[in-house]
């Protein structure tokens, strides 16, 4: 085996026959030893390739299985950059440390860039995560011959800031064969190319690599290729010229772009994380930045990065950074293809270089790149959809780089082709034929590829809506601070209106809650709710989004009632002698009222002793302490809260037997059963008992038995009752006749004794007044 260095960069190669192994080195420098860029932290990946050995007359090829070192990344690529693969290119890798070979995974067939100056043709990278095995196999279509240098590329990672937290770097690796002597017999050292591969081009013999991507590209202003090859063509891909062959190639970097001015854009611009955050080893791509010849982005095209989607988001960064290798020193170009990566969580990143606010050339849109910018997803998007995070983050990119230049993302724009062409839908065009493609589209709309996944591709609607708006699955879910009453909810005071809508915060600018058409309250993006408070009377209340555009989406309206007006006291509250048991400290008593309100009343409440009463309730039965001034306070509360309150004081006063005016014969008697310990009793026809008092409400208290016998009652020299006071069982200091009036007043109330027959006592504990 024999080594040869190339130019003193640092490339390396290992030749032998079919098969030949080929180890690039790190254009630029790596290492950490002073050279590229020197910037600290930038990492750079190695190269590592193997041959595919070619049988079937040229319509197949493979790469048997076999050891590696380590990679994580892997493509297959040929001599050409025009040549196409009609047919089926599959790898299948080891995970490291199981043993275990994957499933096979199928590469779209190219990359459809068109990168001018572009050393190889190649499919699209695939992220495997860390392997050390690798088989490829490649079928060609019946009568299509494949295109010649086949090889696979695997990027592991070495060079400066290698295993420095950016996700996954890997191990400088170099391939290993797997020393089948009967595959890959062993062949002195030549001069001459194995007849099984061709070399990379710039290549003499196999025992040489193709020089940096940065000697050997040259691009135009428009970053198209100048030839017109057509992606779709069945004849043998090695007869057509590359369409960069027409530009000679450079070993000097390309004269500074005169940059244009960054516009501003009708949107917020989302955050983006610069190279420095994958870090990229800017002395990898040395080449100024191109721009678009008018300066203008008219379309955005989305891709997938066509890999597992069981990456990290921690790993973003340095599948980004292998990507970037793979552009540039496996297929030749400038710079990293995609002016934009955004990863499944959402993080958007800056690719090619240039200025994230300028229209720069990238190298994603085979024919269109001078005309539009390309964000990747990174991941597989056949059968499933990015993550909402990914669709939000690419519809908000993709919103604020149209923004810029008066795009609506949901219009239909024309784009002038650079190149002939097919798309997957089988469209084919000339170079300058004017497309009408949406303004977001996908990488198969404008080139034969799958790319972005058939599940992505469906959902490009739903990307076009997120960017474009209105909000939507906006809802008023609810009004808290109201009381329903039937199917209205009512308020007396302010309210918290809550929404909801299914469009992302991030692309919503504010809420507007809107009360009878007019902007009541203002919110975030990211609310969820607001506080209004209402006038009296009814109300219609909606959610108004505006969304980054500036668009708006209203919600239902919902009917709310504000009622201000406190319930009244129709009946204030008064206070009433009852019948019962008197006592020293407790005289029975009611507690009379009626309370009403507008809408509905909810409740009575007394404060003291503390009581609640339905909405019907209207009277209660207390007891106050004789001699003592009693407040009763009352408070009525609606449904919504408002309130109002009423009182009333009343002092019960016992009178006793002996302040009375007296005739006829009364006997006094002593007991501690009777108020103050005594009482009068007489069975004297006509024997009377007048008190004079000036109250609003008065019982009469006497002592009961079998033999108690009756009384008339006088009220004011009118007879008004007759009270007879029998009972079944004895009883003392029970009032048992009273009256009320509707105001305090000055009264007269006499009791004479009847004389009943056989029973004609009558016995007189007092006599109780409120005042």
């Amino acid at each position: 085996m024999r080594v040869r260095r190339w130019w003193g960069t640092g490339a390396v190669v290992a030749a032998g026959v079919c098969g030949t192994l080929v180890a690039q080195g790190v254009f630029g420098g790596f290492g950490g030893d002073g050279s590229g860029d020197g910037r600290p932290g930038a990492v750079t990946h190695d190269v590592r390739s193997a041959a595919l050995k070619v049988s079937g007359g040229g319509g197949s090829a493979a790469l048997a299985p076999r050891d590696t070192d380590v990679f994580s990344m892997l493509g297959v690529t040929w001599e050409k950059p025009s040549a196409k693969v009609a047919g089926t290119v599959e790898v299948r890798t080891r995970a490291v440390g199981s043993g275990r070979w994957s499933d096979w995974l199928s590469l779209d067939g190219d990359t459809g860039a068109g990168e001018n100056g572009a050393a190889r043709g190649g499919t699209e990278p695939a992220w495997v995560g860390p392997s050390d095995g690798v088989e490829v196999r490649v079928g060609g279509k019946s009568g299509a011959r494949l295109p010649e240098g086949l090889r696979v590329d695997m990027i592991g990672g070495s060079g400066k800031g290698s295993g420095s937290g950016s996700g996954g770097d890997l191990e400088p690796a170099a391939f290993v064969a797997d020393g089948d002597s009967s595959d890959e017999p062993s062949a002195p050292e030549t001069e001459s190319e194995s007849p099984s591969t061709s070399a990379a081009p710039g290549v003499t013999d196999g025992t040489t690599i193709e020089p940096s991507p940065s000697d050997s590209e040259s691009e135009s202003a428009t970053g198209e290729p100048s030839g017109s090859t057509s992606p779709t063509s069945s004849s043998s891909p090695s007869d057509s010229p590359a369409p960069s062959e027409s530009t000679p190639a450079t070993v000097s970097p390309s004269p500074s772009a005169s940059a244009p001015t960054a516009p501003p854009s009708t949107v917020p611009q989302p955050p983006i994380t610069p190279r420095s955050g994958w870090n990229a080893d800017e002395g990898l791509s040395p080449e100024e930045p191109s721009y678009t010849p008018d300066g203008k982005i008219k379309a955005v095209v989305l891709h997938h990065t066509a890999q597992s989607n069981e990456y990290t988001c921690a790993e973003a960064p340095s599948i980004i950074n292998s990507i970037y290798t793979y552009d540039v020193k496996t297929l030749g170009w400038k710079d990293l293809g995609y002016n934009f990566v955004v990863d499944k969580c959402g993080t958007v990143y800056e690719g090619r270089k240039g200025g994230v606010d300028l229209p720069v050339v990238g190298a994603h849109a085979y024919g269109f790149n001078s005309q539009t910018t390309g964000i990747a997803v990174l991941g597989t998007y056949t059968d499933s959809v990015p993550s909402q995070a990914a669709m939000t983050s690419v519809a908000r990119l993709a919103a604020w780089k149209l923004g810029q230049y008066g795009i609506a993302p949901d219009s239909t724009v024309t784009l002038t082709t650079a190149l002939d062409g097919q798309n997957l839908a089988g469209k084919s065009w000339g170079p300058g034929e004017e497309m009408r493609l949406p303004a977001i589209h996908g990488h198969r709309d404008g080139y034969n590829t799958l790319c972005p996944g058939d599940a992505y591709y469906a959902a490009l609607g739903t990307v076009r809506e997120l960017a474009a708006g209105p909000v939507t699955g906006l809802a008023l879910t609810s009004v808290t601070g109201t009381t329903a009453i039937g199917s209205t909810p009512y308020t007396s005071g302010p309210v918290t209106v809550n929404w909801s809508a299914t469009t992302s915060a991030a692309l919503i600018s504010e809420f507007q809650v809107l009360v009878d058409g007019k902007t009541a309250a203002t919110a975030k993006g990211s609310a969820t709710s607001a506080k209004v408070t209402l006038g009296s009377g009814k109300h219609q209340v909606q959610i108004r989004a505006v969304h980054q555009s500036g668009r708006t989406a209203t919600s239902t309206a919902v009917a709310v009632v504000a009622d201000t007006t406190a319930p009244t006291f129709t009946t204030k509250p008064n206070l009433a002698l009852r019948t019962g048991t008197v006592s020293a400290t407790a005289v029975p008593l009611t507690l009379n009222w009626k309370a009403a309100d507008t809408t509905a009343l909810k409740e009575v409440r007394l404060t003291a002793p503390a009581k609640t009463y339905g909405p019907t309730v209207t009277t209660a039965q207390h007891t106050a302490k004789p001699g003592a001034a009693t407040v009763w306070s009352m408070k009525a509360y609606d449904m919504v809260g408002n309130t109002a309150t009423a009182s009333v004081t009343g002092t019960p006063v016992i009178l006793q037997e002996t302040s009375a005016k007296r005739t006829g014969t009364w006997t006094s008697k002593s007991s501690t059963s009777y108020l103050g310990g005594k009482s009068l009793t007489s069975k004297t026809k006509n024997a009377s008992l007048t008190w004079t008092f000036t109250g609003r409400s008065v019982a009469w208290v006497v002592s009961r038995a079998s033999t108690s016998g009756q009384a008339y009652v006088y009220v004011d020299g009118k007879k008004v009752t007759t009270v007879d006071l029998k009972s079944s069982t004895t009883s003392y200091r029970n009032a048992i006749w009273t009256k009320t009036w509707s105001s305090a007043a000055k009264h007269t109330v006499k009791i004479v004794v009847v004389g009943t027959s056989k029973r004609p006592t009558i016995t007189t504990d007092g006599f109780v007044y409120l005042k």
